[in-house]
Parts: C-alpha cells; sequence; structure tokens
C-alpha cells in the first residue's frame, strides 16, 4: 500500500506506519532490545499465565482515531488493533507467536485456511460450528457472504480494493441496497459452507480472507452506514460506545469462547480506545505509568527521541520498548520516459551514489530504521532474496559512481531534479537533502522540488504529471510478495488517470507473466520463491533505489503482560495482552 504520507491513506498503511520521529543527532542503537516476553525482538512468545489473563481494563492511546468502524469500510491488513477484537473472519494472521511464524496465514471462523481447485480460481471454506454473534444468533454462511456482499456499496467506501478485482461480476457489483441483489460468485450452499468464484488464480485468497471485508453481518441487523455506531460482534468484544472512531469502549461478548477461538485470549475485561493524542503525549504518558496509563499501550505510536535519549541509562524503560517491523520499503523512484533516467547507467550511477546511512540519520538513526538493497521487505514471508547489484556500502560509492556516469554519457556530471514531500519525514525534506548531498559527491548535481503532501500524492500517481526524480514508499497488505511487486511492476496495473503506483509505468509482457504464475501457487514457500526471484531480476534494471525499511518501537504501561509488537505489521496485539 502506497505510504508517502498519512493524509488520505487507506487505513492499512496506517496499522504499522511509524508516528514522526525528530531527526535525533545522536540516535541509540538498540541491539538485542528485550521485549516483554523476556526475550529479544523476534523471538516466540513467552508461556501464557491463565491466572493473569481475566479482569482490568487495557487502554490503548492514539494520535489517529479509527474512522468508520464498519468492517466493510475499514482497510485493515488483519493485524492487531482494535478491529479483531470485535470481527473476526475466514482466516486470521497467527497470533499465537511474535515471531516470523506471526504472519503465517491460519484458520479464524473457517476450519482450514481454504481449499483451492487445482487452478486457485474456485476457494471453498466450512465454518466451524459452533459460532454465535454477540446476541447468541448463529453464525452462518449467508453473514459471510453479506458482509463481503456490502462492501461493494458506495454508501460504505474504503476497503480494499481487491474483490471486486477477484470475483466474478465484481467489477460491476454495487453491493445489496437499492435492488442491487446478491454477488452470485459468492455461493452458500450450505450454512456452514461458502464458495468463492475468482475471475483467475488467486494463490494468495487465504491472505485477502483476514481482511474485515470477511466478517460476518447479520442482514437483519444492517443498518447501513449506521451500522458502525454499533456493529455486531463476531470477537470476544462488543462495542460499547463509538464515538465516530475517536473514542471506543469495548466490552466482553459473553457468547464468545476461548473454545473456539485458539487465536485470542482476550484478557482484559474492558478495552478503552482513546486518539485525537498528540505523539509526544503519548509517550510521555506511557513513561511515567501511573493511574490508567500503567495498563496502556501505544496505539500508533513509535517512540520518539526524548525515550530513545533515556534507554541506555534507565534499564527499566528499556524492558517496556517492544520491536517489531512491517513489511515496508521506502525507495528512489524512476520515471524513465523521463530524461536522463530513460538510462539505465543513469539509474545505476544514483544506485552506486546514495549514502543510506545518511538517509536513516534523516529519519531518526538506526534504531528506526535499516537499510534496504533489496525492494522487498527482509522477511521471509515476502520471499527476502540478499542482492546488492550496485555496492555502495553505508555511505555510497561516489567514485563507481562518477565511472557508470561516464559510461553513461555523463563524464561532467549532470544536473537533475528531486521531487519530495513535506510532511512525513520518510519523504520529506530531510531525507531529500541527505540523497542531494550525497549525489553532489558524484558529481551530480541536484535540485529540490518539494509539494504539500495531498499534491504530492496526486502527482506522483498520475502518469502524465509523475517527476522524473522522486521519494516514494510501499507497504503490504498482507505478508506476500504479491501485493508488494505485482501494484508497482505489473503493466495492467497503470493507471493513467490517477492512483498509479507502477512509478517506472513497466509493462514488460515477460515480468506480467511470471506475476501470473507467482499469482497461482498456493503454497507459501513456493510462492515465496517465485516472488523472492521475481525482485532480484527486477532490481538489476535499477528502476527503483531501495533506501530502507522501518524499525517499530513502541511503549507500553508498567502493568501491562504478554506484550509484543507483530513482526510483520510492526502493532501491537492487542488479543493477546493482559493487564496486572
Amino acid at each position: 500500500m502506497f505510504l508517502p504520507s498519512t493524509a488520505g491513506r487507506p487505513r492499512s498503511a496506517l496499522l504499522g506506519k511509524r508516528s514522526p520521529l525528530a531527526a535525533a543527532a545522536g540516535f541509540v542503537l538498540l541491539a538485542g532490545l528485550t521485549t516483554s516476553c523476556g526475550g529479544t525482538a523476534g523471538s516466540t512468545a513467552a508461556a501464557f499465565d491463565p491466572a493473569s489473563c481475566q479482569g482490568g481494563t487495557l487502554t490503548v492511546l492514539a494520535h489517529v482515531g479509527q474512522g468508520k468502524f464498519d468492517p466493510a469500510e475499514l482497510y485493515t491488513s488483519g493485524g492487531g488493533k482494535v478491529p479483531t477484537l470485535v470481527f473476526r473472519t475466514l482466516t486470521t494472521r497467527d497470533h499465537t507467536t511474535d515471531g516470523p511464524n506471526g504472519a503465517k496465514v491460519v484458520p479464524d471462523l473457517a476450519t482450514d485456511t481454504g481449499e483451492p481447485s487445482q487452478d486457485a480460481t474456485v476457494w471453498t471454506y466450512h465454518l466451524k460450528p459452533g459460532l454465535k454473534f454477540e446476541d447468541g444468533t448463529p453464525i452462518r454462511s449467508a453473514d459471510v457472504k453479506y458482509g463481503i456482499e456490502r462492501s461493494f456499496a458506495p454508501e460504505l467506501p474504503g476497503g480494499p480494493p481487491y474483490l471486486r478485482d477477484w470475483l466474478i461480476g465484481g467489477e460491476q457489483y454495487q453491493g445489496p441496497y437499492k435492488g442491487g441483489g446478491d454477488l452470485a460468485s459468492i455461493e452458500t450452499p450450505d450454512d456452514s459452507t461458502i464458495v468463492f468464484e475468482l475471475t483467475k488464480p488467486e494463490g494468495d485468497f487465504p491472505y485477502l480472507a483476514t481482511a474485515t471485508q470477511f466478517a460476518p453481518v447479520p442482514k437483519a441487523k444492517d443498518t447501513g452506514t449506521d451500522y458502525q455506531k454499533h456493529p455486531i460482534s463476531s470477537g470476544p468484544y462488543e462495542v460499547v460506545s463509538n464515538d465516530n472512531g475517536k473514542q471506543i469502549v469495548l466490552a466482553r461478548n459473553p457468547y464468545w469462547s476461548r473454545s473456539l477461538d485458539d487465536q485470542r485470549l482476550a484478557c482484559p475485561d474492558k478495552v478503552v480506545y482513546t486518539s485525537g493524542l498528540d505523539q509526544s503525549v503519548i509517550n510521555q504518558r506511557l513513561m511515567a505509568g501511573s493511574g490508567d496509563d500503567a495498563r496502556a499501550v501505544s496505539g500508533d505510536t513509535d517512540i520518539d527521541a526524548g525515550v530513545l535519549a533515556r534507554l541506555n541509562s534507565d534499564p527499566a524503560l528499556r524492558k517496556r520498548v517492544a520491536v517489531g517491523n512491517f513489511g515496508e520499503t521506502y525507495y528512489l523512484a524512476f520515471d524513465p520516459k523521463v530524461k536522463p533516467f530513460d538510462n539505465p547507467l543513469v539509474r545505476q550511477a544514483i544506485s552506486y551514489a546514495v549514502d543510506r546511512q545518511a538517509v536513516i540519520n534523516a529519519v531518526g538513526g538506526s534504531a528506526v530504521a535499516k537499510p534496504a538493497t533489496t525492494f522487498l521487505p527482509d522477511q521471509a514471508a515476502f520471499g527476502y532474496t540478499p542482492y546488492d547489484y550496485f555496492p555502495a556500502g553505508a555511505d555510497g560509492d561516489p567514485a563507481k559512481a562518477k565511472q557508470v556516469l561516464a559510461q553513461a554519457g555523463y563524464p561532467n556530471g549532470l544536473s537533475i531534479t528531486l521531487s519530495h514531500g513535506t510532511g512525513t519525514p520518510e519523504t520529506g525534506p530531510g531525507v531529500a537533502t541527505a540523497v542531494q548531498q550525497a549525489l553532489a559527491k558524484a558529481g551530480i548535481t541536484v535540485s529540490l522540488d518539494p509539494s504539500a503532501d495531498d499534491d504530492y500524492d496526486t502527482k506522483i500517481q498520475t502518469p502524465a504529471r509523475e517527476p522524473g526524480f522522486f521519494l516514494s514508499g510501499w507497504g503490504a497488505d498482507w505478508p506476500s510478495g504479491g501485493p508488494f511487486l505485482a501494484p508497482i511492476f505489473d503493466g495492467r496495473q497503470i493507471l493513467t488517470e490517477g492512483g498509479n503506483f507502477n512509478t517506472a509505468q513497466l509493462d514488460d509482457p515477460q515480468v506480467n507473466a511470471e506475476i501470473d504464475a507467482a499469482n497461482r501457487l498456493t503454497d507459501p514457500a513456493q510462492s515465496a520463491r517465485a516472488w523472492g526471484q521475481l525482485d532480484a531480476q527486477l532490481g538489476k534494471q535499477a528502476w527503483v533505489v531501495p533506501l530502507f525499511h522501518p524499525v517499530y518501537q513502541r511503549l507500553f504501561g508498567t502493568a501491562v503482560k504478554n506484550a509484543y509488537v507483530s513482526q510483520w505489521n510492526g502493532v501491537y496485539d492487542l488479543s493477546r495482552i493482559s493487564v496486572k
């Protein structure tokens, strides 16, 4: 999912989005930072203590609100935020581990992760027996079908676009309201079976089935645009009050059972989500840890420079920081239709010249970012395959860049313009200046072209307006190479009128065919290998220059237990947290 600015960004991108960090001159390297579970970041979650699970109130302190709390309108990645406490889906991510296996798809409402047809164009699911809504009525396959159908309604915008593209008839379907009827490509032959018929092979369908659009909605209780005020829960908590997503209070759903949900522990009696808080205030309150804040976690805010400065001298505070990752890459993008970026050697010269350490310093240092030489994030689930075709070390290789630039026909250097945003550190002035200074050492004079983030997003997503050279970022909708590489390199996804993410405007039949071949694979290991091979192949062309992958570090209160940050989406898994 596109990440240059938070303005107008789809909700999934905010799941793991780092809050702005001061570009601290003295950043702190937190190697081996321990989590609340007592192990280093990425280790398996500690054994759960049932005696500590019941009771109390968990507070979630957030900067950004939840928005419309309707499963049709939420754009989530199936992570550990508030929606997963209320909405169960056909599948979910593994909540039982905080390591790499946390990216694995596991059954939720369904008995398994789905039964594909031989060519992965038909997917069949069966619901577990005994499932109930918060009012005690049984959850049926028709409720899942209806929940998906209403996500197509123009009255309920904001969800992910994949179902419209993947389901037969989805492109024209306008939802069940206003006489729209049902979507024939979703069949429910009985109360426990649901079948999806797709337009093309999609081996990643189990990942998509974690989205909140797959949460069941009882048709009789649907209130249209008002449903978000009190959606009917299929999860461990029901909505007690909802102030337009700014503050949400949850209490236990009496008809939810841990015996029918092995993914959510649901320890607290009550969960209170409060947003609209300044990010520095969130960190200050969690550091102090007094009153209700002792039983609080950060909802969307990473530690800032003030916290970083204290960690080495405050071991107790250091133990209250959890570390995670989001499948996300920030990079330099080229439009090869604009000279001189049509010359691969120019793109290669820039790749050699980039000083990644200076870029990382600009966003807060090595505690919050790590260098990237691949487009795919460095996690196995995405198919990460190490490569560095234009090795520049940590600080860049200006001598090699000059040599390649001369081969490109520019022995005396050249002048170019770099476009960037103004509000988000990752694509803002600090990173742009770091790139400008590094390229100057290689004889490349860079003029900076700043734009307010809203206009910047529109400009770089419209091919006719796209700059030749600019900063961008991409985050995953689920932990697979498919939603990472296809939107950026599939020529059939080029959108000329806007909303385009294929920045190179690449339309290579061989690349398109390899994307299709990878999409047919239903085995995650085989799929990962295919996406990794494609990333390595694309990297040779220097269509982009990867800069860094972010690292997420978040505070939790002194009375919080079993707190860990996901290793693929960078957020706390609220479903397993307990409070003293």
